[in-house]
């Protein structure tokens, strides 16, 4: 943490990470569905890609670059990574952009954006996406959206936010019960819904939870260090290989199935 955000952490204060395993990735994309569905994210639009289309997760497929039989592959499931210095809170205009320093969690406010979409271009993880179109659902799914999230309109950037409507949730069922409420009682989607448990989530300054136990294994690295960004989300992987690929960029192919 910098010494600008600790003066602003209040005392005992969380500040939200996570770590993803890439040796446990499959590549499935239930993180993606998950957290599409959880978050209003549209269908995608007929003429969108992979580079307009919008979505606050993807699955990247990251090869040694070798030929058989010495190729390797693994699945990186990449999100905004929570940035302890986030470029996107530095060019962006509007402040439609936040570091929220009551969780570490950096916010997106959708209603200020005015869609110049500098903080996509500042992001050196891709992270972003942005909204070229009206949101719209087929027929009959619009019932099926989560009334704790709205709708974002065209023309406004956005990100994942670590579903972090659910910790207020998590907070007010704690408060009408009279009763503190447990960390473990806020879990992003993307976390519950993995198959595999390649992602765990938690309060980085609680150095008993899993997440500071994953960030401080030496397989745990994050993407281009060397930015000095300080990313809050921390990749495991035991092959060497993928630690040195991480060093010099993200991965920009993204997995399809089938």
């Amino acid at each position: 943490m910098t010494m600008s955000r600790a003066k602003e952490k209040p005392e005992g204060a969380p500040r939200y990470a996570m770590t993803i395993d890439l040796d446990k990735c499959t590549g499935c994309g239930a993180c993606m569905v998950a957290c599409a569905v959880e978050n209003n994210v549209p269908p995608a639009q007929s003429g969108a890609n992979d580079r307009n289309g919008t979505t606050l997760m993807r699955v990247y497929a990251m090869s040694n670059k070798q030929v058989y039989p010495h190729a390797k592959q693994v699945f990186v499931p990449m999100t905004c990574q929570q940035c302890e210095d986030p470029p996107c809170e530095t060019v962006c205009p509007q402040n439609a952009v936040e570091y929220d320093w009551t969780t570490g969690i950096v916010a997106q406010i959708p209603v200020r954006c005015l869609g110049c979409r500098y903080c996509m271009v500042a992001c050196p993880y891709h992270a972003r996406a942005f909204n070229w179109w009206d949101p719209t659902w087929p027929e009959g799914m619009e019932a099926t959206l989560n009334p704790d999230i709205s709708t974002r309109s065209r023309g406004t950037a956005e990100k994942c936010n670590f579903c972090h409507h659910r910790r207020q949730l998590a907070r007010e069922r704690a408060v009408h019960e009279d009763r503190e409420m447990c960390e473990d009682e806020y879990q992003p989607a993307c976390v519950e819904a993995c198959p595999v448990g390649a992602i765990t989530f938690g309060n980085l300054e609680d150095p008993n939870s899993a997440v500071s136990k994953g960030f401080a294994k030496p397989e745990a690295f994050a993407f281009v260090e060397k930015l000095g960004t300080k990313p809050k989300i921390r990749y495991l992987s035991s092959q060497k290989w993928v630690h040195d690929m991480a060093r010099s960029g993200v991965p920009g192919k993204e997995a399809t199935n089938g």
